[in-house]
């Protein structure tokens, strides 16, 4: 299915490749119908792939629930020696767990749909070098929050296996789907976000604001934030959690140094070898006298005061 382009049916592309206005609205309501389409079926796949496995790949419901049934049987409540289970509290409370998870699994696997639509909507307007550091920009922060999500999966069971563990005996884990499947998908995105912010400090030094000296003052001050950052954003508030992310983001941030001192560097030996380090920064700079030949563009229509 495909919108019409406007009230006045099929849009004549200049040759310049310029739009109006009301155009560039026709072409983001294209571009989001698109991508909502492409999440809307994902949704459905997801759905259906709660129950499922197939092509040797586990069910997404013994995805979601395989770190909370790694807990040793003493501490969480298994009515059915053999089974691991959730409780559910309300009639309707599977089918709404199914649907945002499937939703959520959509919208993952349909990605490469719904960002091309978003690229294709954007990047028309950004020039070639604008794009290659967008296309840069988008894969590390995918690699990024997919690196960061794997980790908190793994995580997960230790720290749920560390809080189920603190009554020593007096207590037994018995979550609902709702309780344990927030947890888990807070738990992804928390880790997945937060390990964004190496690739912040990278762009930030990229356009100056934040110099390899600068970062090497701030050092120590910065890693205590993020300590501090893991111990407030991770909803368990479990030690392994907190440390697991903090030790994470350290390394991270420690390459993003790293790559911000070869940044500065490189700019620093340019600067040099085209003698920059020779101007007095109380000194005008010279002006370019130099006269360029403007070109005339005899396709543009000419007037004069008689026409």
């Amino acid at each position: 299915m495909r919108f019409p382009a406007g009230p006045g049916g099929r849009r004549k592309i200049n040759p310049d490749g310029s739009m109006t206005l009301m155009e560039h609205l026709y072409e983001l309501r294209n571009r989001l119908f698109l991508a909502l389409c492409a999440i809307g079926l994902g949704g459905i796949l997801g759905f259906v792939w709660w129950g499922v496995s197939a092509f040797g790949l586990p069910s997404l419901g013994d995805l979601i629930t395989r770190p909370y049934c790694a807990l040793p049987t003493t501490v969480r409540l298994t009515p059915n020696p053999g089974r691991c289970q959730l409780l559910q509290t309300a009639p309707f409370e599977v089918f709404t767990l199914r649907m945002q998870v499937g939703l959520a699994a959509g919208a993952v696997l349909t990605a490469p749909i719904w960002v091309y639509q978003v690229w294709a909507f954007i990047t028309p307007g950004l020039y070639a070098k604008e794009r290659r550091f967008a296309v840069t920009f988008v894969g590390a922060a995918s690699v990024l929050f997919a690196g960061g999500a794997v980790l908190a999966y793994y995580v997960v069971p230790t720290g749920l296996s560390f809080l189920a563990n603190l009554g020593g005996g007096e207590f037994i884990t018995a979550l609902t789907g709702a309780a344990y499947i927030g947890f888990l998908l807070t738990m992804l995105a928390v880790f997945g976000l937060t390990f964004e912010l190496p690739l912040l400090v990278v762009m930030l030094n990229r356009v100056g604001v934040l110099p390899y000296a600068k970062l090497q003052r701030w050092q120590r001050g910065i890693l205590f934030g993020l300590f501090v950052l893991a111990a407030v954003a991770t909803p368990g508030n479990d030690p392994v959690s907190m440390l697991a992310l903090a030790g994470a983001l350290v390394v991270l941030f420690e390459a993003a140094v790293l790559i911000a001192r070869q940044h500065d560097r490189a700019v620093a030996r340019r600067q040099a070898e085209q003698g920059w380090d020779n101007l007095d920064p109380d000194e005008p700079s010279p002006l370019d006298d130099r006269v360029e030949p403007v070109s005339s563009d005899d396709s543009a229509p000419r007037y004069d005061d008689a026409t």
